[in-house]
C-alpha cells in the first residue's frame, strides 16, 4: 500500500493549526504544522508534502507569498489558502496565480477535505461558506 500523502497546515494560530490538524488526522490524512510560513521553508520537509493549507495572512510571510515562493524555486506544492478576510480581488488573484483552492473561514470540514483532495488531483476551485461542491 503506497504511503499517504502529508499535507502541511501553515497558520500562526494555534487553534486553527490544532483544529485542522485534529480534522485531517480523523480523515486518515498524514500532516504536520508550522506556525509560519519561514518555518515550514526551514523545515527542509516541502519534498515530502503533496498539499499545502495555509493561512493567506499571517506576519511575515503570507500564504500566498509563500505559494509565490516555492513556485519561482520550481517546488509548487498544491495550496489551498484559508483566509478570515476573504475578498473578491485577492481570491482572484490567488487562483489566477495556480492556487489550487480559496476557502472563507469559517468554513466547513467538508469543504476543506473537499479542497485537499482537489489539490491531491489538480487546480482550481473557490469555495465559499455554504457552497460544497456536489460529488
Amino acid at each position: 500500500m503506497p504511503d499517504k500523502p502529508t499535507i502541511a497546515i501553515v497558520d500562526d494560530d494555534a487553534s486553527v493549526r490544532d483544529t485542522t490538524k485534529d480534522l485531517l488526522d480523523s480523515a486518515g490524512l498524514s500532516c504536520a504544522t508550522f506556525d509560519s510560513a519561514e518555518s515550514f521553508l526551514q523545515s527542509k520537509s516541502t519534498c515530502a508534502i503533496r498539499c499545502l493549507v495555509a493561512d493567506m495572512r499571517m506576519p511575515g510571510m503570507t500564504g500566498l507569498e509563500l505559494y509565490s515562493h516555492l513556485v519561482s524555486c520550481g517546488t509548487p506544492i498544491p495550496t489551498v489558502l484559508i483566509t478570515a478576510y476573504a475578498d473578491e480581488q485577492v481570491c482572484v488573484r490567488a487562483l489566477k496565480t495556480g492556487v489550487t483552492c480559496f476557502l472563507a473561514k469559517p468554513f466547513r470540514p467538508e469543504d476543506l477535505l473537499a479542497c485537499i483532495e482537489t489539490a491531491l488531483r489538480g487546480p482550481g476551485q473557490v469555495l465559499l461558506p455554504g457552497a460544497a461542491s456536489s460529488t
